[in-house]
């Protein structure tokens, strides 16, 4: 059995992630990999909670904006990358840490992608017809029924997930959700999963309060920033959608920051959604100081 060893944290956003991997890292002396998907990304920072300097002081972490919203990155770069960085930082550590909320580029490092099927231009074809004609609203309502298995977990207002998702089960004429969970590729070393909860009150309530937090770093001025490239994928995402929304003159200024605070607890539910199928050791978030005792002692 393999020596060295990958722990994840994982859990929704605002639980928590950040603080007890910093700790984490300073008992064991040990480093961090970033598994978000737009923590990654160097014009993001307020609105990606992006650990601060003093957070990331005497610990080095990785992936943490090194890509530009302009070049393309996914889960398939992460795994490649990432299985590299992992082949040299274990030539001086045991543990390494990962942290973050995106558990698709989790599961790439850990287990593997699946293997989905080429698809063809007759699907690309069908599926963007679909999306000009009916919008989100019609890709939503196509998956429903081709895959309502993937539908109850997809994040709904994603269009370019909706859009993948369709495409493949044109091409194959199967549910998308067939092709995944599919054997886990081997790994030169073990892994492990501790996930994060919280009551969902005080969690919804840390949200509320982070997003009041970004407002007043200035998350409005760095979205403004961000504008004249809002259709750039990178971009689709919480907290900065619904401020380009707000300079389009579709919301207020307070009416922006309610929906960041919604879709963000939104976004939080589909990630404990997700987090429930995968094979990991609960750790209640309400004290600190004893969660971060009993994951130290789970480490050995």
């Amino acid at each position: 059995m393999p020596t060295k060893r990958l722990l994840y944290i994982a859990g929704p956003t605002a639980v928590g992630k950040t603080a007890l991997s910093v700790a984490l890292a300073r008992h064991f002396n040990t480093e961090i990999l970033s598994c978000d998907a737009r923590q990654c990304y160097q014009e993001m920072y307020i609105g990606t909670a992006v650990p601060t300097p003093e957070e990331r002081k005497d610990i080095p972490h990785h992936f943490l904006q090194h890509q530009s919203i302009h070049q393309s990155f996914d889960a398939g770069d992460f795994e490649k990358q990432a299985l590299l960085l992992l082949d040299q930082l274990f030539q001086t550590h045991d543990l390494i840490l990962m942290v973050g909320g995106s558990g698709l580029y989790a599961k790439a490092l850990m287990e593997g992608l699946d293997d989905f099927p080429k698809v063809n231009t007759k699907a690309i074809n069908i599926v963007n017809n679909l999306f000009e004609e009916s919008g989100l609203e019609g890709l939503q309502k196509a998956l429903k029924i081709q895959d309502p298995d993937y539908y109850q977990t997809v994040d709904r207002s994603n269009a370019r997930r909706i859009i993948r998702a369709l495409e493949v089960c044109e091409t194959a004429q199967k549910p998308y959700s067939s092709f995944l969970g599919q054997t886990a590729k081997v790994r030169s070393f073990q892994t492990q999963t501790l996930q994060l909860t919280m009551d969902r009150t005080d969690l919804y309530n840390r949200i509320d309060r982070r997003v009041e937090k970004m407002v007043d770093l200035g998350l409005k001025k760095e979205a403004q920033n961000l504008y004249p490239f809002k259709e750039l994928p990178a971009l689709q995402t919480v907290g900065y959608r619904e401020w380009f929304d707000h300079f389009d003159g579709k919301l207020s200024h307070s009416e922006a920051i309610a929906e960041i605070q919604k879709n963000s607890r939104r976004y939080a539910k589909r990630q404990m959604t997700w987090f429930k199928k995968t094979d990991s050791t609960l750790l209640e978030m309400a004290d600190f100081d004893a969660t971060l005792q009993k994951a130290i002692q789970l480490l050995g």
